[in-house]
Formats: structure tokens, C-alpha cells, sequence
């Protein structure tokens, strides 16, 4: 069995969870989302916490038994606090403001590239070298994170570009100079 999913969901006051079926939907004060849950898993809230239990021992059930376990821990924690990812701008005369809701990025090229706000997420610029995504989805926030980043990834020279505000750029050494001895 799964040890992740052995372990109870809190559930923090003012989250609301309804379970209709296989459909679990998670209500919070910033928003709501839903889950289709494989059919052989049982869940049950007892005491303020969300258990999931496995109805059969097959090895697909035990493989989702954690995943779902984590997904719907997730939903909570989104709906009660949110999701935030940081992205870092390097180099010179990179940067990023907001363009009414949308981003404009300049990160060299020849046009600033406008990167349009989904729904679902929002987006923050404390100065011009941080963006801060945030939401209640975790794989949405990471996926428009993820996107943004992509627009210029951090190359390994000089490690300019968009990264993510935790991540280390192992800089590689450029060519080595001439000696002037290598040929006749």
C-alpha cells in the first residue's frame, strides 16, 4: 500500500468538501475546484479530515491510491491559500512590467513579447526583474510559470534569461583561448 496515501487530509475551517459519487468538489474563500476520483477508492470525512481507502488490492489502485491522495490535498491547500511560483528576469536591460492585466516581457528581442493572463491565474511585478504567478491550481500555476520561463530559458554562459527564483545555473566555461602553438 501507499504510505502517501495512509495519511489524512486536514481539512482547515471554511474549506467545504462535497463528495457526489467519484466527483469531489472543494470549496474555499478563494475559489472552488473539482476532482473525478477512480471509482475504486473510498472516501470518507470523519472529524475535520479527508481519508482515502483502496476497494481492491490490484496494482493500478495502489499505483493512484498516493496520486489522488496528493491531488486532493492539493485542491485544499489551493483553495485556502493558493499557489505562488517566483520567476527571476537576468541580464541587462531585462525586464518585465505589467501591461493592464497582461505581462510585457523585454528579454532581447527585437519586440517586447506580451504574454496574455489566463482566468485563472494572476500575476504580480514587484520590480522589473520579478514575476510572481499566483492561483489555486497547482499544475496551472507551474504550467504558466513553466511558459513564461520558456520565452527565454537561462543559457549556460553568461545565465541570462527567466528562471525560476530557487533554481541554480551551472555557468560553462567559454572557449579557451589560443595558445598560437597549435599548428605548423
Amino acid at each position: 500500500m501507499s504510505r502517501v496515501g495512509k495519511r489524512p487530509i486536514p481539512i482547515p475551517s471554511g474549506v467545504e468538501v462535497n463528495i457526489e459519487k467519484n466527483k469531489v468538489t472543494v470549496n474555499g474563500k478563494l475559489g472552488q475546484l473539482f476532482q473525478v476520483i477512480d471509482e475504486n477508492l473510498k472516501i470518507d470525512i470523519n472529524n475535520g479530515f479527508l481519508t482515502l481507502s483502496p476497494l481492491s488490492t490490484s496494482n493500478e489502485v495502489k499505483a493512484k491510491y498516493g496520486l489522488y491522495r496528493n491531488l486532493l490535498s492539493n485542491m485544499i491547500q489551493g483553495v485556502s491559500e493558493g499557489f505562488t511560483k517566483t520567476l527571476k528576469i537576468v541580464g541587462v536591460g531585462y525586464r518585465a512590467s505589467k501591461k493592464g492585466e497582461d505581462l510585457e516581457i523585454l528579454v532581447g528581442y527585437s519586440n517586447p513579447v506580451l504574454f496574455s493572463k489566463p482566468e485563472d491565474i494572476s500575476f504580480d511585478v514587484p520590480d522589473n526583474t520579478t514575476i510572481i504567478v499566483k492561483g489555486i491550481d497547482k499544475q496551472r500555476v507551474g504550467q504558466i510559470a513553466a511558459q513564461i520561463r520558456d520565452i527565454r530559458k537561462p543559457e549556460p554562459y553568461k545565465g541570462k534569461g527567466i528562471r525560476y527564483a530557487n533554481e541554480f545555473v551551472r555557468k560553462k566555461a567559454g572557449k579557451a583561448a589560443s595558445s598560437g602553438k597549435g599548428g605548423k
